[in-house]
C-alpha cells in the first residue's frame, strides 16, 4: 500500500483506506468486495429468515466499502431500495461535496452494524472535517432472499429523515445573528428549543435583514417551505442582526422547565404588547408544538367561556352557579373530576375549582350556538390570521350544537389550541384587549397584524381577573402558584385525548407576563404543566 493506511478490525473484517489523495479510496484486505450484485456476499437466493451473523458482516462490509470508494451503483445494489440509495450515495460526493471519507465499522449487534464516518467537505477552496456515527441494518430481500442493507436516509447521516438530502454550497439566505430585546445573542447551542425557530427566522428574514451568505453543509428538507438545517459551516458569511422580542432570561427558564417533562411545550408573552418572550419544547419529534400544535385545551378554555357568560350577563363572579355532580346536555352526561359537587358555590368558586357542570348548565340561558365561537374571535383573536414572524397556528373554536357545544364550553370537542394561543388568552384577560403575539417586529416585512373586533368590558375584565386570582390563591392552581410573586392569576386544565392519559394544561400570569404550557399525557393541569408555567413566571415575579 502507498501512503498512510487506516483500518479497523471487526469480527475478522478489515477495512483500510489507501493512498493520500482523491475521494476515500478503500481496499478490502484479504477478500474481494466485488461489484454490481456479485459482491462477495454468500449467495442467499430463496433463503428465508433473518440474515445470519456472517451475512450481516459481509453485506455491511461490502456496502460501506462501495460507499466509501464512491461507487454508488455497487452500494445501491446492496440495499433493498436501489433507486433511492443510488441517488443519495451519489449526492454524498457530488452535492454534499465530500472530498474524502473514512468509514469504520463497529461491533455488530444482531442485524445492526454501527459505523463511524470521518470525512472532509470541500467547497470552493474551503475544507472542513465532518465526523459522525451512524448505523445500518441488514434484512432479507423480500423477492431475492439475499441479505441487503435496509435503506433509510439515516444510514447516510443520522439526522436525515425521509425525503431529505445532504447539500453543500452557498446558502440562499445569509446567516442571522438573532438577539433578544436587550441585544443578547440567542443561539441554538445555548437555547436548544430555539434551533428550529432560529432556522425559520433565518429563512424568512435572512435576506431582509442584510448580511452575506458564506458556505455550508446542510440538510435540504423534504418540503420546500420547511427551513433547512445547517450541519457544518465551511466559510463564515457576514451575519445579519435580527432583533426579536424574546427575553433571554425567560427563555432560559422555559428551556430548563420543559427539560423535566417529556413531550412538553411552553410559551410566555407580554400582555401589554403581545411580544413573545419565550418558546420552548421538549419533544422527541422536534415539532414546535408550542406554536404549531392543535390539541383540545381542556379547562383553560373556561377563561373564554367565563368571559362570554359575564359579557352577556348570564353569570357574575359573586352570583350562585349550580355545581352538581352531573349535567346532561344533548343526550350526553358531563361530570366533574371524581364527581365532586359544590352546593351553593358562586360562579367565581366554580371557576376556581374547575367545575364543569356549572358551565354546562349555563348553555340553555345563552341561547346562541355561535356565542363561544364569536367571543373567542371578537375578543380573544382566536381564528384570525396571526403572523407572528414564523409559522404558527392561531387556534380554532368552531360553532357547535348539542353535546359538542357543551364539550366546547369546557375546552373539549372540536376546539384546538396550543400554548401560544392559551398564553394569549391569559394575556388578553390580563390587559383587557387582544394584542396579537409577535416574535419579531412587523416592520421587518410590513406584514399585517391581526386585530380583535372589540376589547373586554372593564367590569367583565375585573371579574374575570378576580376569578383567575382566586384560582391561584385558593383554587386548583394554589399549590403551584404559591411560589410565584406579583399580581398573579391562573387556570388549570386537562383534556382527554383518544382515551389515553389526559393532556396537562396550565396557564397563568404574574404582573406583565403570561404563560401557558401543555404536556401530552401529563395528567392534571397542576401535575406537569403547572410547574413549568410557575418556573417561567418566577423569573419576573
Amino acid at each position: 500500500m502507498n501512503g498512510a493506511a487506516k483500518g479497523a478490525i471487526v469480527g475478522g473484517v478489515i477495512l483500510a483506506v489507501v493512498g493520500g489523495g482523491g475521494y476515500g479510496v478503500y481496499a478490502l484486505v484479504g477478500e474481494d468486495a466485488g461489484h454490481g450484485g456479485a459482491t462477495g456476499v454468500e449467495a442467499a437466493a430463496k433463503n428465508s429468515g433473518p440474515p445470519t451473523a456472517k451475512e450481516t458482516a459481509q453485506t455491511a462490509k461490502a456496502f460501506l466499502a462501495a460507499w466509501a470508494s464512491g461507487d454508488e451503483r455497487a452500494a445501491a445494489d446492496l440495499t433493498n431500495n436501489a433507486q433511492e440509495a443510488h441517488g443519495a450515495v451519489a449526492d454524498f460526493k457530488t452535492k454534499a461535496y465530500v472530498s474524502k471519507a473514512v468509514i469504520t465499522p463497529g461491533t455488530p449487534n444482531g442485524a445492526t452494524v454501527p459505523f463511524k464516518v470521518e470525512a472532509e467537505v470541500t467547497y470552493e477552496g474551503a475544507t472542513k472535517p465532518l465526523a459522525y456515527d451512524s448505523r445500518l441494518t441488514v434484512v432479507r430481500g423480500l423477492t431475492s432472499g439475499k441479505p441487503l442493507v435496509d435503506w433509510q436516509p439515516s444510514v447516510l447521516h443520522p439526522q436525515l429523515q425521509k425525503g431529505e438530502r445532504l447539500r453543500a454550497g452557498a446558502p440562499a439566505s445569509a446567516p442571522v445573528k438573532a438577539v433578544d430585546h436587550t441585544g443578547e445573542e440567542l443561539t441554538a447551542e445555548k437555547y436548544p428549543s430555539l434551533g428550529p425557530v432560529l432556522a425559520e427566522l433565518r429563512q424568512t428574514y435572512g435576506a431582509k435583514a442584510g448580511g452575506k451568505p458564506g458556505a455550508e453543509l446542510w440538510i435540504e428538507p423534504a418540503e420546500a417551505a420547511a427551513p433547512k438545517r445547517t450541519l457544518l459551516t465551511l466559510a463564515e458569511g457576514e451575519p445579519a442582526t435580527l432583533k426579536t422580542y424574546l427575553d433571554a432570561r425567560v427563555q432560559a427558564a422555559a428551556e430548563k422547565a420543559v427539560a423535566g417533562y417529556p413531550e412538553s411545550s411552553v410559551v410566555a408573552v407580554q400582555p401589554s404588547t403581545g411580544h413573545v418572550l419565550a418558546v420552548a419544547n421538549n419533544r422527541k419529534d422536534g415539532f414546535n408544538a408550542a406554536m404549531r400544535g392543535a390539541r383540545a385545551p381542556g379547562s383553560t378554555m373556561k377563561i373564554v367561556t367565563a368571559e362570554m357568560l359575564l359579557d352577556r350577563g348570564k353569570a357574575a363572579a359573586d352570583r350562585p352557579a349550580e355545581c352538581v355532580k352531573e349535567a346532561v346536555w344533548g343526550g350526553r352526561a358531563f361530570h366533574n373530576l371524581n364527581d365532586f359537587a359544590l352546593p351553593g358555590a358562586s360562579f367565581a368558586t366554580s371557576f376556581a375549582k374547575s367545575c364543569n357542570t356549572a358551565f354546562i348548565k349555563q348553555i340553555d340561558d345563552v341561547k346562541d350556538d355561535a356565542a363561544l365561537s364569536k367571543e373567542a374571535q371578537e375578543v380573544f383573536g382566536i381564528g384570525l390570521d396571526w403572523k407572528t414572524g414564523i409559522k404558527s397556528v392561531d387556534g380554532k373554536v368552531p360553532v357547535a350544537t348539542g353535546a359538542e357545544a357543551a364539550a366546547e364550553y369546557i375546552g373539549q370537542g372540536d376546539i384546538t389550541m396550543n400554548p401560544l394561543n392559551v398564553a394569549s388568552l391569559t394575556a388578553t384577560a390580563r390587559s383587557g384587549r387582544f394584542h396579537q403575539p409577535l416574535l419579531v417586529p412587523a416592520e421587518l416585512d410590513g406584514r399585517p397584524i391581526a386585530e380583535a373586533a372589540r376589547g373586554m368590558k372593564p367590569a367583565v375584565r375585573q371579574q374575570l381577573l378576580s376569578m383567575m386570582r382566586l384560582t391561584a390563591s385558593n383554587g386548583t392552581a394554589a399549590g403551584v402558584m404559591s411560589s410565584v410573586g406579583g399580581d398573579k392569576g391562573a387556570k388549570t386544565g386537562s383534556a382527554e385525548v383518544d382515551g389515553v392519559s389526559p393532556d396537562s394544561w396550565f396557564t397563568g400570569f404574574s404582573d406583565d407576563v403570561a404563560a401557558a404550557a401543555m404536556v401530552e399525557s401529563g395528567g392534571h393541569g397542576a401535575d406537569a404543566a403547572g410547574p413549568i408555567v410557575a418556573a417561567v413566571l418566577r423569573v419576573h415575579s
